[in-house]
């Protein structure tokens, strides 16, 4: 019986997906279970993944539902990133497929049983189904408030029981969103570094219980400290794959750090060399004027075109002048500009305020910017005395 029920099951899981009807019952032996798997070396899997495994050995049913799936293939995929407004899906599959990946890339998985009864792993099952269906299985992704990990939170509340609680004591002290992050990314990384330069002062709120789930690792954490009428929503949890976690984050000489103190230390001496010798470097100007100009229109961009919540209140446009843009080229092809003392004075002022929004925590910076901050400060004071 076993054996044709296993010849059965492909069967079955191109036809469930289809009608709610053709679903079959569970047994009482039918249990889920929420999976967390350990980072990995991309950006993209550096927080780690969460997902729910439902099995039946009476039925031979071993599925993942998976909450993190998205297609680098889809159309306008790159421009719907940007613009705030990434799908990303529920997929479906074997639990020994869904292994496997990680089993290739050696990180490690964890297994945490919860504690329901057959009633709610049926009307879970039932769910999971509903939103596969292709009308059902698309998402608005949002890296810190809907994602693959705080969706499990979201699903155990409002399709298991509402009478849930999770438990913050083992949050002591709760985080920023924007110190989690951190956790998991080393602040000297290039991926580090282009998130924070995105990020606004909203990622500096503190963290909710809830919100700190967003993360695998402290959802996995949330789950071992959640209740349901004062018992354990857990039964019991264990390792499915035993690995180290990644440490591998590349050396300092391929980090931000070293080539913005190594541009430093360039700007310094081309600067000093002009001083000397009574000349300007004018692609130098051109370069940073235009690329710190850009990178501030980016960022208003960001915070004002898209739809992300993430980019929303971002004051690195405070050192980032997007006006740099047009006066890079007002500076390629013009020996004297009337008001460009004026504009100088109000660019290191604007990079003044930026410190003291900094110093007052209205917004937490990355500490990289300090050595570009100072590039720009010493090519503003240069052409202000030059002026």
């Amino acid at each position: 019986m076993r054996i044709k029920q296993l010849f059965l099951l492909p069967f079955l899981l191109l036809t469930w997906g289809h009608s709610a009807q053709n679903l079959p019952q569970l047994s009482e032996n039918a249990q889920i279970s929420v999976l967390t798997c350990g980072a990995g070396n991309q950006l993209y899997t550096a927080f780690g993944h969460t997902a729910f495994r439902v099995q039946d050995s009476a039925l031979g049913l071993d599925i993942v539902y998976n909450y993190g799936t998205f297609d680098f293939d889809k159309p306008n995929f790159y421009l719907n990133f940007a613009r705030g407004k990434l799908i990303y899906s529920l997929s479906r599959s074997r639990f020994d497929r869904f292994l496997f990946e990680y089993e290739y890339e050696k990180r490690w998985v964890k297994e945490q049983l919860l504690d329901l009864t057959s009633e709610e792993v049926n009307r879970l099952f039932q769910f999971f189904e509903e939103n596969y269906r292709p009308e059902n299985r698309d998402y608005l992704y949002d890296p810190l408030f809907n994602n693959c990990s705080n969706i499990t939170g979201k699903i155990l509340k409002e399709e298991v029981d509402n009478t849930i609680t999770f438990n913050g004591d083992h949050l002591d002290p709760k985080h920023s969103y924007r110190q989690l992050v951190r956790e998991f990314i080393p602040t000297n990384s290039w991926g580090a570094f282009g998130i924070e330069l995105a990020f606004g002062n909203v990622t500096d709120k503190t963290a909710t219980v809830e919100g700190h789930m967003f993360s695998p690792y402290y959802a996995m954490h949330q789950l071992r400290n959640t209740t349901r009428n004062g018992k354990p929503l857990l039964k019991r949890e264990r390792s499915v794959l035993e690995y180290p976690e990644t440490t591998d984050h590349g050396t300092f000489m391929t980090s931000p750090l070293f080539w913005f103190i190594a541009l430093l230390g360039f700007v310094l001496v081309i600067t000093y060399l002009d001083f000397k010798h009574g000349t300007r470097h004018k692609w130098l100007d051109f370069l940073l004027f235009l690329l710190s100009g850009l990178a501030g229109c980016l960022i208003l961009l960001l915070w004002f075109i898209t739809d992300h919540l993430v980019t929303k209140n971002n004051f690195n446009f405070l050192w980032l002048l997007p006006p740099n843009a047009v006066v890079a080229f007002l500076l390629l092809f013009n020996r004297q500009l009337s008001w460009l003392s004026n504009y100088l004075k109000i660019a290191l002022g604007s990079m003044g305020l930026l410190v003291l929004l900094w110093v007052f925590g209205v917004q937490s910076f990355s500490p990289l910017i300090i050595p570009l901050m100072l590039i720009l400060v010493v090519r503003y004071v240069f052409l202000l005395k030059r002026n």
